[in-house]
């Protein structure tokens, strides 16, 4: 049943973080409401992957101060599973490989492990089978896919299919995609761009990391942050990226001091 569009999924106020004790994230406030679509762009080393990282629970960033509210718990609180099986989804910029691991086997378990969370009957192999092939049209996939080890040998646009492929079993309320556009031909970009617009509902909502402005001419952003020095530095619409593909960074971060 629809909670509707508008409430606020991602509530973090003042949020810090350091990697091996060198502060990164200084300070960040971001609202994501259901419903919406939020890009933050920023040059390298702004701390933008940082964000995505620390707010999906990965082990190398300390948190330093802040809070963090997901959907109406303290998501600063949760193990890097449990925010997953909460319906937080991060989409990585270089997605691992895993030999020896079959993909059919390796997205069976993660969907039904998330089901599990939700009090969902579990698939068994056959019927997994089926719901797998149906989404994998969504990203033009080749059902050969599940038959190989994650990731292994795939290409840069396969290893991002098969991210938003996962995006598509799990149906996460909030997926950070974090560069998912890096590494992508034309064709992949459109494909993978489809994928995420046709996943998007008034339920949900997506926070795409990028550089550049081609992703946000496929996936339409209703906000743009702009990320430097660790904080977000300037907020805009989606003409904000447009200014930025023309301008650069410079002029941001001359306005921030």
């Amino acid at each position: 049943m629809s909670n509707g569009a508008g409430r606020i999924l991602l509530d973090v106020r003042g949020l810090c973080a350091s990697v091996a004790g060198v502060p990164i994230l200084k300070g960040i406030d971001f609202t994501v409401r259901a419903g919406e679509v939020h890009a933050i762009m920023g040059p390298n080393g702004s701390g933008k992957s940082t964000f995505s990282k620390v707010l999906a629970g990965h082990p190398s960033y300390e948190v330093t101060g802040g809070s963090a509210v997901f959907d109406g718990v303290d998501l600063l609180a949760l193990s890097a599973e449990e925010r997953a099986r909460s319906g937080f989804f991060l989409s990585f910029q270089y997605p691992v490989e895993v030999p020896g691991v079959a993909n059919a086997q390796f997205l069976r378990l993660a969907y039904n492990t998330v089901l599990g969370g939700r009090g969902r009957d579990e698939l068994d192999p056959l019927e997994f089978d089926d719901f797998v092939r149906e989404k994998m049209k969504l990203l033009e996939m080749d059902p050969a896919f599940l038959d190989r080890s994650v990731n292994t040998g795939f290409s840069g646009g396969e290893k991002k299919r098969n991210e938003i492929l996962q995006m598509a079993l799990l149906e996460p309320k909030l997926a950070f995609l974090d560069e998912t556009d890096s590494g992508l031909d034309i064709d992949a970009l459109r494909i993978v761009a489809q994928g995420v617009n046709h996943l998007r509902s008034a339920d949900n909502a997506v926070v795409l990391v990028t550089h550049y402005q081609r992703l946000l001419n496929y996936i339409v952003p209703d906000f743009v942050h702009v990320m430097d020095g660790g904080r977000l530095v300037k907020t805009g619409g989606r003409e904000l990226a447009l200014e930025l593909e023309a301008r650069g960074y410079d002029w941001i971060g001359k306005q921030a001091a």
